[in-house]
C-alpha cells in the first residue's frame, strides 16, 4: 500500500509506476483505491464510473479498468455536497456528515467485496491511500488509508513531497499520529519531487532512518512532465509532454512549431474530466491556455468550454464574471464538451432540482439546443465515426445527467451516431457529449487543420491511431525514470488476509 503525508505528494503516480514496473516483470498486478474524490472520471466497458486515475493505473498494469479498482467515487459539486458513486453507479448526493452516517458501513462492505474479487484474479494489489492517513478527526470513518492496510496486512510505503519543504517533519509527524499497529505496517519511506543534490540530502535521510527505524526506499526525481492527475489542483502547474516523436527527436523535415495555435480552455470552478485536453496539450503546434472566470479571454484561435459537475452553477459564474459576454463578443471557434455543450444551448431545464433549485435557465445561446437535466446518469463507452470536419473512427465515452434536443434546421450532427454532438452550419461553434474525443489522433488533426486553414497555414500531417499509444509510451518512460531510484528488494507480496 502507498499512503502520503498529504494530498498531492505523488501517491497516484507512484502506484502507476509500480503497476508498470511489476507488469514489465511479468506479474499479474492491479491497482486499487477504496475511495477517491475526483471530478476526473472514466467509464469502464460495462458502463461503470470510476476515477480516471485508477483507469490510468490499470492501463499501467496492462489490464482493462474495472469498477473493483475504485468501488467508491465521490464527485464534489459545491455547498459541501458530493455525488456518491458506489460500485460504479450514482447513489445520490449527500453532505459529508450524511455520507459518513449513511454510507460508511455499505461503503466498507463494498471495499472488502472489491478487494476479495481482485485477490481472486491478481497476484499483486497496489493500494493507494488518500490525503493523509493521520487525520485524527477523520480516522474513525476513514475507508481508504490504514483501515485497508490493516485489513490486508499490507506492507505500506509513506510518501512525502520534498518540493514543498518540511518533508522530514511531515514523515515524523505522520508516523507519530498513527496507531502502533498502523505504524508497524510502514515498511518504507519515499521522498518525491526531489531536484537538488543527493549529497546534501543524504545526512537528512540517514537521520530519518535512524530516528524512525524505517528505511528510505526511494528518492524520486522531479518530473518535468506529468500524466493525468486526479483533481484540478494539478491544472496550474501541469507540464504536458509533447508528442513522443517530438520529445525524442522527430524525423519530420518540417518544423511546425513556428505556427502554434492558441486554444483557451475555460477553467470552470467545478471543471470535470480535464484529462480530455491532454492530447491537445501534447501537440507541438498547440499552446493550451487556461482562462479563469474574471480573466480576459483575449483573441485565441479557439475556445473550449469543458465538462462541469454542476453545469448551472458554472454557467452562472460565467455570467456573473462577464466571461459569458466576452464569449458572445468573440468571433472565433467555440467548443463545448459535455457540460460545456449544455451551456452552449438556448435553455437548460432542471425540473427535479438535480443541481439545486428546480427551473429553466437560459444558456449562452450559441446553438439551438435545449437540455433537460434528470437524475438518471448516462455512462457508456462509444464507438462511432465522425461526419465533420472529416471522416474518422471515434472512440470515447459519455458521463452526463440529462438529455439534449436540437432544432434540425439550425444544427448538424458531428457523428454517425445521433445525439452525441452538434455544430452550426459554419462549424464555428460545436459541442459534444463525448469525453476522450481528442484522444482520436486522426480526428484531432482534422480539427486542428480546420483551424489552421482559417489562418492560411499549411496543414499538419495526418496522424493515425489513438492517444492510448502515446500514453503507453509515457507509462514506459515513467517506469524508466523512477525504477532506478526505488529499492524494490524491500517490496514483498503478502498472502491475503482472512480478516
Amino acid at each position: 500500500m502507498v499512503v502520503g503525508t498529504s494530498s498531492h505528494v505523488g501517491k497516484t503516480l507512484l502506484v502507476t509506476a509500480l503497476c508498470r514496473i511489476l507488469k514489465r516483470a511479468g506479474r499479474k498486478v492491479t491497482p486499487f483505491k477504496a475511495q477517491n474524490m475526483s471530478l476526473n472520471a472514466y467509464v469502464t466497458a460495462d458502463g461503470k464510473e470510476i476515477a480516471y486515475a485508477q483507469a490510468l493505473q490499470a492501463w499501467a498494469a496492462g489490464i482493462p479498468p474495472t469498477v473493483e479498482m475504485n468501488p467508491i467515487l465521490l464527485k464534489p459539486q459545491g455547498n459541501l455536497t458530493s455525488q456518491v458513486i458506489l460500485k460504479g453507479m450514482a447513489a445520490g448526493t449527500y453532505r459529508a456528515g450524511e455520507y459518513y452516517e449513511r454510507w460508511f458501513e455499505p461503503g466498507w462492505q463494498a471495499v472488502k467485496s472489491a478487494l476479495a474479487h481482485l485477490q481472486q484474479h491478481y497476484d499483486w494489489i497496489i493500494c493507494e491511500g488518500a490525503g493523509s492517513p493521520a487525520e485524527v478527526n477523520l480516522k474513525h470513518r476513514d475507508l481508504v488509508n490504514m483501515r485497508v492496510a490493516l485489513h490486508l496486512g499490507s506492507p505500506t510505503w509513506l510518501v512525502a513531497d520534498i518540493d514543498r519543504g518540511g518533508a522530514l517533519a511531515h514523515v515524523v509527524g505522520t508516523l507519530q499520529l498513527l496507531e502502533p499497529e498502523e505504524r508497524a505496517l510502514i515498511r518504507g519511506i519515499v521522498i518525491n519531487k526531489f531536484r537538488g543534490s543527493r549529497e546534501l540530502l543524504q545526512p537528512g535521510l540517514d537521520w530519518l532512518e535512524n530516528y524512525t527505524g524505517i528505511p528510505v526506499v526511494g528518492v524520486l526525481p522531479w518530473l518535468d512532465w506529468a500524466l493525468p492527475q486526479e483533481d484540478s489542483m494539478g491544472i496550474p502547474d501541469r507540464a504536458h509532454p509533447q508528442l513522443l516523436e517530438n520529445r525524442r527527436g522527430s524525423s519530420s523535415q518540417t518544423d511546425w512549431r513556428g505556427s502554434q495555435l492558441e486554444i483557451a480552455v475555460i477553467r470552470l470552478p467545478r471543471i470535470a474530466n480535464f484529462s480530455d485536453f491532454d492530447p491537445l496539450a501534447a501537440e507541438p503546434t498547440v499552446h493550451l491556455r487556461w482562462v479563469h472566470p474574471g480573466e480576459v479571454l483575449g483573441s485565441p484561435d479557439g475556445v473550449i468550454l469543458p465538462g462541469s459537475k454542476t453545469t448551472l452553477a458554472d454557467l452562472l459564474v460565467l455570467q456573473q464574471t462577464g466571461l459569458a459576454d466576452q464569449l458572445r463578443q468573440y468571433s472565433g471557434p467555440i467548443v463545448g464538451i459535455c457540460g460545456g455543450l449544455q451551456m452552449l444551448g438556448e435553455t437548460i431545464s432542471d425540473p427535479e432540482g438535480v443541481e439545486g433549485v428546480a427551473g429553466t435557465y437560459p444558456g449562452l445561446g450559441f446553438l439551438p439546443l435545449t437540455t433537460v437535466l434528470a437524475p438518471t446518469k448516462v455512462t457508456r463507452q462509444i464507438q462511432t465515426h465522425s461526419l465533420w470536419p472529416g471522416q474518422a473512427p471515434i472512440l470515447g465515452y459519455e458521463i452526463h445527467q440529462g438529455s439534449t434536443q436540437t432544432n434540425p434546421a439550425g444544427c448538424l450532427s458531428l457523428f454517425e451516431q445521433e445525439n452525441l454532438g452538434w455544430r452550426d452550419p459554419s462549424g464555428r461553434v460545436w459541442g459534444t457529449y463525448l469525453h476522450g474525443l481528442f484522444d482520436n489522433h486522426l480526428w484531432r488533426r482534422q480539427w486542428l487543420n480546420h483551424l489552421r486553414q482559417q489562418k492560411g497555414w499549411d496543414p499538419l500531417p495526418e496522424l493515425e491511431g489513438h492517444y492510448a499509444q502515446q500514453r503507453e509510451a509515457l507509462l514506459e518512460e515513467l517506469a524508466d525514470q523512477w525504477q532506478p531510484h526505488l529499492n524494490l528488494s524491500l517490496f514483498h507480496p503478502v498472502k491475503p488476509s482472512s480478516a
